[in-house]
Formats: C-alpha cells, sequence, structure tokens
C-alpha cells in the first residue's frame, strides 16, 4: 500500500533555519515498520533526510521519534498500525530535546542527567572476602530497571520536562531507583541515604506529576513513573519527610481520609504551612487560572456519604494486617 510520511524537516545550515513539513509517498508492505519508510525517503527520494538508526531490533533504542505526536521506536512501530485510514503517518523528532537536524536531537542533557545521578554502584561498609553479593530474588526485581536501553522516549513527552528542562526526568530517575534497590548499594542491605537525599532536592523524585506518560511510551516496560514512586517510598522510609513532596504525599492521604474524597484548596496551605506566605502566594497564579477557567474547587468541602469506610481503607492499607 501507498503510504504518506509527513516529516517534520530542520536544517540549521539553510539560510533562515526553521522547521518545516515535507511529504513523501511511500510502497510499503504489510509488516513495514515506519524506519524501512524512513530509509527508503533516505535511500530512494531524498539523501539530505537525517535520522538515527542501528539494529532495526528494538535494542540500540537509536531510532526514537515522535510517530502521532507520541514517541516511539520507529524499527518496532509497524506502519499498518499507525496509518490510519487515510494511509498518512506524522513522523517528528523527539521531544525535550534540541533538534540538530530533522528527526536527529541532541542528547546531550539526557545524559549529563544519567551521569548526575552517579550510575554505578556505591557499596559501605567493610569490604567483603569475596564478591558483593546479592540474592537471585532482588535481582529479578532489577531485572526490569535494567532492561532500559535508554532510548529517550519517556524524556521526550515527559510533561514536567516542557515546562522545566531542569527536571532530571523520568530516564535519569528510573536508573537511579536501579541502584537505590540493590542490596549491594549502600550500608549492607539497606539503601544509601546520600543518594535519597540528593534525588530529593528540587528538580528531582518529588517534581513528577505523575502523568504516566513515560510508562505509556515505553517501549521496554520500565514503568519509569513506578520507580519514581518506590523512590518516594525509599526517601520517606529513610525519614527524608521535611520537605514539600513528602509533606504533600502525607496531607494528600490525610485529606482523604478525613472526607472520602480530596480538599484541594486545603492541600497546598497544609502542604507548605499556613505560615508559610510567600510560599502560599506563589500558588495564587495557578488559583487565578484555576477560576478564570471555571476549574476553581469547591469553598465548602463535605464528606462524601460512606467516608469513615475509606478511613478505614487507609488505616488497613497503612497497617496491613500480618498473615
Amino acid at each position: 500500500m501507498d503510504v504518506t510520511i509527513k516529516v517534520r524537516r530542520y536544517d540549521p545550515e539553510a539560510e533562515n533555519p526553521e522547521s518545516y513539513w515535507q511529504e513523501f509517498t511511500v510502497a510499503a508492505e504489510d509488516k513495514s515498520t515506519v524506519l524501512d519508510a524512513l530509509i527508503k525517503i533516505r535511500e530512494d527520494m531524498d539523501g539530505t533526510l537525517s535520522l538515527r538508526c542501528s539494529c532495526r531490533s528494538s535494542i540500540c533504542g537509536s531510532c526514537a521519534v515522535r510517530v502521532n505526536g507520541q514517541a516511539r521506536l520507529a524499527c518496532k512501530t509497524q506502519v499498518s498500525e499507525v496509518s490510519g485510514p487515510d494511509n498518512a503517518i506524522v513522523v517528528e523528532p523527539a521531544g525535550n530535546m534540541g533538534t540538530i537536524k530533522d528527526l536527529v536531537v541532541d542528547f546531550g542533557t539526557f545524559w549529563d542527567k544519567i551521569v548526575a545521578i552517579e550510575p554505578y554502584l556505591q557499596p559501605q561498609g567493610p569490604e567483603p572476602e569475596g564478591e558483593y553479593l546479592a540474592s537471585n530474588e532482588s535481582m529479578l526485581h532489577l531485572s526490569a530497571v535494567t532492561a532500559c536501553i535508554m532510548c529517550g522516549c519517556c524524556v521526550s513527552d515527559c510533561t514536567v520536562l516542557e515546562v522545566d528542562p531542569t527536571f532530571l526526568g523520568p530516564a535519569a530517575l528510573a536508573k537511579a531507583y536501579r541502584f537505590t534497590a540493590d542490596p549491594r548499594d549502600g550500608d549492607a542491605g539497606g539503601v544509601s541515604k546520600e543518594r535519597l537525599e540528593k534525588l530529593g532536592q528540587v528538580t528531582g523524585m518529588w517534581d513528577c506529576t505523575r502523568c504516566a506518560e513515560c510508562v505509556e511510551v515505553c517501549p521496554k516496560g520500565i514503568a519509569p513513573m513506578e520507580r519514581i514512586m518506590a523512590l518516594r517510598e525509599q526517601a520517606m522510609a529513610a525519614g527524608f519527610n521535611n520537605c514539600n513532596g513528602a509533606r504533600h504525599a502525607e496531607v494528600f492521604v490525610d485529606l482523604v481520609a478525613h472526607s472520602g474524597r480530596l480538599d484541594e484548596l486545603r492541600l497546598p496551605v497544609k502542604t507548605v504551612g499556613i505560615t508559610n506566605i510567600p510560599a502560599l502566594m506563589g500558588f495564587l497564579p495557578v488559583g487565578i487560572r484555576a477560576f478564570t477557567h471555571g476549574k476553581m474547587p469547591p469553598i465548602i468541602h463535605k464528606k462524601i456519604e460512606g467516608a469513615h469506610n475509606v478511613q478505614k481503607l487507609v488505616e488497613k492499607l497503612e497497617k496491613p494486617e500480618k498473615v
């Protein structure tokens, strides 16, 4: 079948470098991938088209692009899967990273953030006579995280990075969890508090908004958001509760337990504290926008019917029964 590939192009060496769209009509077979189509364009139609690819087997991660607005590995995405009724596909460079040329993006900040989380084991305490051992159970748990191929799909579609480029991002934080969950890192059988303290700083684990976009687009099922949530649990268990992120989580649960649903007006106040006037004033622009768009939560917050059942559920989750 003939498929129209609409590619976002960018040439930094042009007289007036600006991105633009260019369409190509490609004859694709039933099992052709988007990468097959892009290579055919480059080889047979326009040799100036720039893209990255290597293994063509979903191993190297170099062919990550946005297809129809969502990050994907071009080699893993079949044309028939995304072409739609009009036999058209939109291909753009991965998001949240600067474009070098056409579909090639700059991974410089991506790798800087990986380096920032110190991606290597840091055992503490006396050195064993033999190897640093880890149980089979713990390594099976970590196998899901170590399957990451660093393709950048999660970073591309992270909604926090769109507004705050300094956020560590899902790839780096998931990589950090690979070490905090390794029993060989930190104290014997424990978690390195130094790691968690650094990861809990501004632009770290608490800045994730739990939109789940990284989970949706990850081609290897790493589920970065779930790893970030696990990091938060580790941090709170280690005693790092005196920050807005930790207090937000605790207040969220308390408010839901009290009335059966979230009191959105009290949540920011109880999180930062009633006496923290500068922080509270920082929420004012958000409140004004919510009001002008008709999304202001009710001023009078009422309990739902059966709120006591929610309270019992929260208590059970916080203090599970021993089996």
